[in-house]
């Protein structure tokens, strides 16, 4: 009896003396995760709270096939919702009160004098089919892409989810297959329309000046103005960048990681909202904001006091080479009858 006690005093003593005693480990568990616990360890280790990336072994062979859950996704979850969306949300909504101001302030901008009824070519058929291509497919696109990225908060209250799920499902399938058609409408415009937007000597007075708001006196300009091209730069450079970070988007056989995968969406949603904000700019001096202006994406014509009053150096070269036709000749050229040009001058004058 005095020896059983002894070893078995010996038995429970021994473990607690034993150096560096630790829970027994299974060689089969990551690193660190012991057999004590191993469900809440193990994916603990999984999910990379420690920040340290932890890749296993797959049968599917692919750029982060091997990481079963990736930390970042949550954190880039919650950056979309909370930055990219609120702050995008914001800027859609500046814009939009920027231009209301505008015109209540402003309001249109009127030609001294007023229309005279005497017109000048500015574009080609040609040209405006390619103008209004991609302004069609920019439309399209910046609405589908802001239901996705702004919908949920916007519309669910509205409609319901049911409804929503309906709007967002078309809107990226449409989204995804105009895509592309954005990308050529785009190298078209490059085409047809870069070798008159660049810069030359008076640009920088125009910009200086901003555009006429600032200061008295006529600003001078070319075919297109400092803003034109600035804008047209804006729709090449940044439309590419947009196009290009699509195309990964839609594409994950590229071979691309998940971080380029998000950095492309940052790209994509950032650029998309640039341009789309002075798109509303835009289209607010193309149309309601200038008078005369709209006329010239219409018919290719615009009146010569137009072209005088915000393109002086294009509409000198129009008076010396003698490019102006006259208000019947352009109701001829327009299929109306000559005796609709007197109305015609009389409504442009209004």
């Amino acid at each position: 009896m005095r020896i059983q006690t002894l070893l078995l005093l010996f038995c429970l003593v021994l473990p607690q003396l034993s150096p560096a005693a630790g829970p027994p480990t299974n060689q089969d568990f990551p690193q660190g995760v012991s057999s004590i616990s191993p469900g809440s360890e193990l994916w603990r280790e999984i999910r990379q709270r420690d920040g340290a990336i932890l890749e296993g072994t797959s049968q599917v062979k692919s750029v982060d096939s091997g990481v079963l859950i990736n930390a970042r996704g949550e954190e880039w979850a919650r950056f979309r919702v909370t930055k990219l969306s609120s702050y995008g949300g914001i800027a859609i909504a500046a814009i939009f009160v920027i231009v209301i101001l505008l015109y209540v302030v402003r309001g249109k901008i009127l030609i001294d004098g007023g229309l005279s009824g005497r017109m000048v070519r500015r574009f080609t058929d040609y040209e405006r089919i390619v103008h209004w291509t991609l302004a069609i497919v920019f439309l399209f696109l910046a609405i589908t892409g802001l239901i996705l990225l702004l919908g949920k908060p916007l519309l669910i209250p509205l409609f319901g989810k049911e409804v929503f799920s309906v709007f967002a499902s078309a809107s990226k399938e449409g989204h995804n297959l105009f895509g592309p058609l954005f990308l050529v409408s785009l190298v078209m415009m490059f085409l047809s329309f870069a070798r008159r937007n660049i810069y030359e000597k008076g640009d920088l007075t125009w910009l200086l000046k901003g555009g006429g708001i600032i200061g008295d006196g006529h600003v001078s300009g070319g075919f297109f103005n400092m803003g034109e091209k600035t804008w047209y730069w804006m729709v090449i450079l940044i439309g590419f960048v947009i196009a290009i970070s699509g195309l990964i988007l839609v594409s994950p056989v590229f071979g691309q990681g998940r971080w380029i995968m998000e950095l492309s969406h940052v790209v994509h949603t950032i650029g998309a909202l640039i341009l789309i904000t002075v798109s509303v700019g835009h289209m607010y001096l193309g149309s309601i904001g200038s008078e005369g202006a709209m006329e010239g994406m219409k018919s290719g014509y615009v009146d010569i006091n137009w072209a005088d009053a915000h393109h002086d150096r294009w509409g000198k070269v129009c008076h010396d080479e003698n490019l102006i036709v006259s208000a019947e000749e352009y109701a001829r050229l327009q299929g109306r009858k000559p005796g609709d040009s007197g109305e015609l001058a009389t409504e442009q004058g209004k």
